[in-house]
């Protein structure tokens, strides 16, 4: 029963603060879509991520609330919110991505997604998501449309260029799950395959501004947990490591692609000692960071 009434808590404060602001953005969204000119894009962009980073903050408070277990945190020095950078991560849960948010949320710039097409048609945090340039992919499978995609990931990654930026992709593509694991005949024993078409894209349009890779790994040492799960304070313990990582060349020809792939590769075998040693004999693999701990204002 107190779980029950944890979770209608904390999904209230979730409902009032998207609601709360998610509105005041809309005024600055619709400035935006109607004048689309540089000095009213400047503004509207630097308002938008701030309230897009009070949001996450509000989400902060009733996650930390909620979840009383420590996180472990290492790898955040010397990151800003004035760099780009590329983000990677290891994918489990829809929780990934509240975690990311706590870890980094005015650390480096507000975390930008690849979205599927058809999100943008969801009423007001559609226009929203549009509003702070989250790029939207159809996800064809070949031929004219994929490059079609890709012209359009291109072009949303030339908004990028604007203000500092933090693009942000699952490798894997999707959430790891014992069955895929098992189709794809994952070489690895806690991840998917890694693709690097996402990164790929962002390394080609954004390659001379980016600072590093940030390459996170996530680990739930009590169980992978659902979004229910954080909003009845079942998350448990949530390890996380940032590795900050040299920005590898452009793939812009055939053996580029190669060596990219290789080099994610790469990536995916350190990350699956990681999850090993973390999953296998407990997280002491990460050290505490007290900046991430449960009393940290968000």
């Amino acid at each position: 029963m107190f779980a029950l009434l944890k979770m209608v808590a904390c999904g209230l404060v979730l409902a009032l603060n998207t609601v709360g602001c998610f509105s005041l953005m809309m005024p600055f969204a619709l400035a935006k879509l109607v004048l689309p000119f540089a000095p009213v894009r400047r503004v509207t962009d630097r308002v938008l991520a701030a309230l897009a980073e009070l949001w996450i903050g509000i989400n902060n408070l009733w996650i930390r609330a909620a979840n009383p277990a420590r996180w472990q945190v290492s790898g955040l020095e010397g990151l800003s919110p004035r760099h780009w950078y590329l983000v990677t991560c290891n994918h489990q849960s829809w929780v990934d991505i509240l975690v990311m948010q706590r870890v980094f949320n005015r650390r480096i710039p507000l975390l930008k997604f690849f979205l599927k097409y058809e999100l943008i048609y969801v009423p007001v945090i559609g226009l929203a998501w549009w509003a702070l340039d989250f790029p939207f992919m159809r996800r064809s499978s070949g031929g004219a449309s994929a490059r079609q995609d890709l012209r359009a990931a291109k072009a949303a990654c030339e908004k990028f260029r604007r203000m500092p930026t933090a693009v942000m992709n699952f490798a894997e593509g999707t959430r790891f799950t014992p069955e895929k694991h098992a189709e794809q005949a994952s070489p690895y024993r806690h991840l998917l395959v890694p693709k690097y078409g996402g990164m790929a894209t962002a390394l080609q349009t954004l390659h001379d501004q980016l600072d590093s890779v940030l390459d996170v790994t996530i680990a739930y040492p009590d169980g992978v947990p659902s979004f229910s799960d954080a909003l009845a304070g079942r998350l448990g313990r949530v390890v996380v490591h940032v590795e900050r990582r040299p920005v590898p060349g452009a793939p812009t020809r055939a053996g580029a692609r190669n060596a990219m792939q290789e080099w994610l590769d790469g990536l995916w075998r350190e990350k699956d000692v990681r999850l090993d040693t973390w999953l296998g004999t407990g997280p002491t693999a990460a050290p505490a960071d007290p900046a991430a701990e449960p009393h940290r204002k968000p």
